[in-house]
């Protein structure tokens, strides 16, 4: 029952008449908010309740059940409506495919899928019982399948006892890990806000040690950029229990202090500054460099392609997932106000120099939210706008120019990448375009068709005069093919740079 109803949850009780009670208590909230909740129990079994009750709700559940996803179980065939809910709720077949419409929001249990049942979609478990050694183990594993970049991991929330609940959880974990210490409870929310607050003032001012005041671009230094992983990785952690907790960027976090007394504490930044921070991180997972030139002669291997140069390993711990974060989802609006402030400035005659020179500065501190390349282009653009070079349209935003500039310099320099080499420019700008990888560059054959049409003359002339030392010996035909295969390998997968 989170993002954006993309997992379940469970909820355990300690009864059958427990569970019933919150079927009814949840089912006409839950329902007016278009979502899907289902109760399951043993029928089999009297667990101490009345028999009528029990009966009488099954029925009910069963009517709810067939009535939300148009199936048509009775009492009879009450197993297969099990195996239904387990299906739906694991996603399997015939629910690969799944919509939100026909998904199981939240379902209420008392000891049924606390055991044996496995799904990443998973992501929460509610206990209002108290469990014990292998059965809390048990329970707690139907959540831990990590998926994306949504769940790291998984979310435990106990109610009844919870002192109690708290001592069992350690017992348990420490008859069944050997007693190895790991991170089990969370940290409240004020606390997390904290941690965040500190964790982020360490990155601003390892950013701006660096000379680098707005997140705009990577530090230089390998151990800087290794130490922006490393807190990037904590902030991250600690904004994942935060969003679990409720945590919304910009709104204060109310806390009472021990007299009573309502506390408010803030996040030092905002949702913008996150996301450049994160562009920012997973700029660290590529290697860009000049094409033509070579790093001070080291070679990075990864698992695409080992043994060649420039597939990129960064010599720092990163977490693959958090590649999968959406960072172009910025508030686009943020910039274009920005850039329309500026342009109004522009236009004033009687504007002072610091007033406009303060619009301009407030315009740059938001280009951290754009890629290093986009906020090449949103350079050369302003410069144009300066420069009277350039006649503004009323309706196109800011990043509608960038855009704009950024596809005319790609295929600039695919032009010229082109000529250098010989290769065929059609194919070249359409495997550029189609965002490829290592893995499927040569499908179908087609990155050795565009290698064939080199000019191997071209090419041998290209890579000679970009060697530092003038009087190397002239290269070998292996060599202008090895570095020819290396280079437009980097510009179709990495994308355009400077030549």
């Amino acid at each position: 029952m989170s993002w954006n109803r993309e997992f379940s949850a469970i909820l355990a009780t300690s009864s059958i008449r427990e569970a019933i009670e919150y079927y009814h208590l949840f089912k006409q909230d839950l329902r007016a908010n278009n979502l899907n909740i289902v109760c399951l129990f043993d029928q089999t079994i009297d667990n101490n309740d009345n028999f009528k009750v029990k009966e009488e709700a099954l029925i009910e559940l069963i009517d709810d059940y067939n009535r939300i996803y148009d199936q048509t179980f009775t009492m009879r065939n009450f197993s297969k409506m099990k195996k239904d809910i387990a299906s739906r709720l694991a996603h399997k077949k015939p629910y690969t495919m799944i919509s939100k419409s026909e998904q199981i929001d939240l379902i209420i249990v008392v000891d049924q899928m606390l055991t044996g049942f496995d799904s990443k979609w998973i992501n929460t478990l509610y206990l209002d019982k108290v469990l014990k050694y292998e059965n809390i183990i048990q329970a707690f594993s139907r959540t831990n399948r990590i998926y994306g970049d949504h769940k790291s991991f998984g979310t435990i929330k106990y109610y009844r006892k919870p002192h109690t609940m708290e001592q069992n959880i350690k017992d348990a974990v420490k008859l069944y890990s050997g007693d190895r210490p790991i991170e089990l409870f969370v940290q409240k929310l004020d606390k997390n806000v904290k941690t965040m607050n500190r964790i982020f003032e360490e990155i601003k001012e390892l950013f701006n040690s660096a000379g680098i005041y707005n997140f705009e671009k990577n530090p230089t230094d390998k151990s800087e950029r290794g130490k922006f992983a490393a807190l990037y990785n904590q902030f991250y952690r600690y904004l994942e229990a935060a969003r679990i907790q409720g945590f919304q960027w910009n709104k204060p976090i109310c806390k009472k202090d021990e007299k009573g007394k309502i506390k408010i504490i803030k996040v030092k930044l905002d949702s913008n500054t996150f996301q450049a921070l994160t562009l920012r991180y997973k700029e660290l997972f590529t290697k860009r460099q000049n094409i033509g030139t070579e790093e001070s002669g080291e070679t990075h291997t990864g698992t695409a392609g080992k043994g060649r140069k420039g597939v990129y390993e960064p010599p720092y711990n990163l977490e693959g997932y958090i590649t999968e974060i959406d960072a172009g989802k910025i508030d686009e609006n943020y910039i274009n106000t920005r850039f329309q402030k500026y342009i109004k400035a522009l236009k004033q005659e009687k504007i002072s120099p610091e007033a406009l020179n303060n619009t301009l500065n407030e315009l740059y501190k938001s280009f951290a939210s754009l890629t290093q390349d986009e906020q090449k282009y949103a350079n050369i653009f302003l410069h144009d706008i300066q420069s009277g070079s350039i006649k503004l349209q009323p309706d196109k935003t800011f990043r509608d120019y960038v855009t704009e500039y950024q596809s005319k310099g790609k295929k600039n320099q695919i032009k010229q990448l082109a000529t250098l080499l010989g290769v065929d420019y059609t194919k070249l700008l359409t495997l550029t375009n189609l965002k490829l990888t290592e893995k499927n560059i040569n499908e179908y054959g087609r990155f050795d068709e565009l290698i064939k049409t080199a000019d191997l003359k071209k090419a041998k002339a290209y890579f000679e005069s970009k060697q530092q030392n003038k009087q190397q010996k002239p290269l070998s035909d292996f060599e202008v093919n090895l570095k020819l295969d290396e280079l437009l390998r980097n510009f179709i997968i990495n994308g355009a740079n400077e030549l």
